[in-house]
């Protein structure tokens, strides 16, 4: 009689956060954990969340939204964090990056925005011009993102959208019976690179190996993480004398 199968796909969903701890204690040769190291382990995996913000695009991270324009309004802000003090309920929290931008008008047609830097903004002569947004700069500062368009919508752009895509932070641990804002591709390096870091505290004999186990897991996820399309390449033809 054959065996049967589980039947389910929701392992990593089911992973919670205090196995993921003894998981990677294992790995370092710790068995039986509690108190201070549940609370320094947690803490450790706050901090490689926020490590991987270091480590390129993670596209389960990319979120989209709309920012309904004011007249005369050029910059609008989101926030890196939920805990800023604002009480503004269509405020937008969590917020690393604006990847990309179009202008969408009352009818819900398009119009891609052009994102510049800080020197292509600075010289542009005046700020202050009215009409139909076709840039955008962003600012990152410590608690909080800014996206500042040019031009400035005035009263006829008033009401229409501004529709971006943007980057994520990673959520936060929280409760160790929590589990964690991660797609099952990364649970591998997640949990070796939790060895890694509790191995400079705990077993320093075992960092080299724990961090080689941690750089190739995560560089298998990352290289899996993201979106296929199709490319075309084509050959270019040269003639004599041309």
């Amino acid at each position: 009689m054959a065996n049967t199968t589980s039947g389910t796909v929701i392992f990593d969903k089911n992973f919670s956060i205090d196995e993921i701890i003894e998981e990677a204690y294992e790995r370092i040769g710790f068995q039986g954990v509690s108190g201070y190291q549940l609370k320094t382990a947690r803490r450790s995996l706050n901090i490689l969340f926020q490590e991987w913000g270091n480590r390129g695009l993670h596209y389960w991270q990319i979120a989209n939204n709309d920012i309904t324009l004011v007249a005369d309004q050029a910059v609008y802000t989101m926030f890196r964090s939920t805990g800023d003090g604002t009480s503004d309920a269509t405020a937008v929290y969590g917020v690393d990056d604006i990847l990309e931008a179009v202008y969408r008008n009352s009818s819900n047609v398009d119009t891609p925005l052009t994102k510049i830097n800080r020197s292509t903004y600075q010289a542009l002569s005046n700020k202050t011009s009215t009409g139909t947004p076709t840039q955008y700069y962003v600012q990152r500062f410590i608690d909080k993102v800014t996206i500042t368009l040019y031009l400035t919508p005035g009263s006829s752009e008033a009401g229409n959208k501004l529709n971006y895509y943007y980057v994520k932070r990673i959520q936060d641990v929280g409760d160790y019976t929590n589990a964690t804002d991660v797609p099952y591709r990364f649970v591998p390096c997640m949990a070796s690179g939790l060895a890694f870091y509790l191995s400079q505290k705990y077993a320093p004999e075992r960092v080299q190996a724990m961090k080689l186990y941690y750089e190739d897991e995560l560089q298998r996820a990352l290289a899996e993480d993201g979106s296929s399309s199709s490319a075309y390449i084509t050959p270019k033809v040269y003639y004599p004398g041309t």
